[in-house]
C-alpha cells in the first residue's frame, strides 16, 4: 500500500465518541465510547473467566476493559495517550486509582454499553 493510501485510509477512519471521568484529584480518564464486536466477544469470554479463579477473571475483565476504553488518562496535569504508556500507568496504579478506575468503567458500561457485564 503506497504513502497516499495509507494517509487517506487514516482520514477516512471515524473516531470514537469519548467521555471524560475526574477523580477528587483532577486527574482525567478519557473512555472510548465504541467496541467492535470482536473485543465484544472477547470480553465476554475474559468475563466469563476460569471457574477454578474467579478473583483472576475479574481482575482480568477490570484490565481487558481499560486497555480496549482507554483513550487518555491526565495525571497531575500530564496526559498518557500511547496504549502501550496507558497498561503500563494501570499495572502501576494504587488500590484508590484502581477502585477510581473500576467506578468510571462500571459507569461508562452502564451508559455506552449497557448489555454489557460489569466487572
Amino acid at each position: 500500500m503506497g504513502r497516499r493510501s495509507r494517509q487517506r485510509d487514516k482520514l477516512d477512519r471515524l473516531d470514537a465518541p469519548t467521555s471524560d471521568y475526574t477523580d477528587a484529584d483532577g486527574n482525567v480518564l478519557t473512555l472510548r465510547g465504541a467496541l467492535s464486536p470482536a473485543t465484544r466477544q472477547q470480553y465476554a469470554a475474559v468475563v466469563g473467566g476460569s471457574p477454578l479463579s474467579a478473583e483472576d477473571a475479574w481482575q482480568r475483565a477490570v484490565e481487558f476493559l481499560f486497555e480496549r476504553l482507554a483513550a487518555r488518562w491526565t495525571i497531575a496535569e500530564v496526559p498518557i495517550e500511547k496504549q502501550k504508556e496507558l497498561l503500563q500507568r494501570y499495572r502501576f496504579a494504587s488500590q484508590d486509582e484502581r477502585r477510581w478506575i473500576r467506578d468510571a468503567l462500571r459507569e461508562h458500561l452502564a451508559e455506552w454499553f449497557p448489555d454489557m457485564r460489569q466487572p
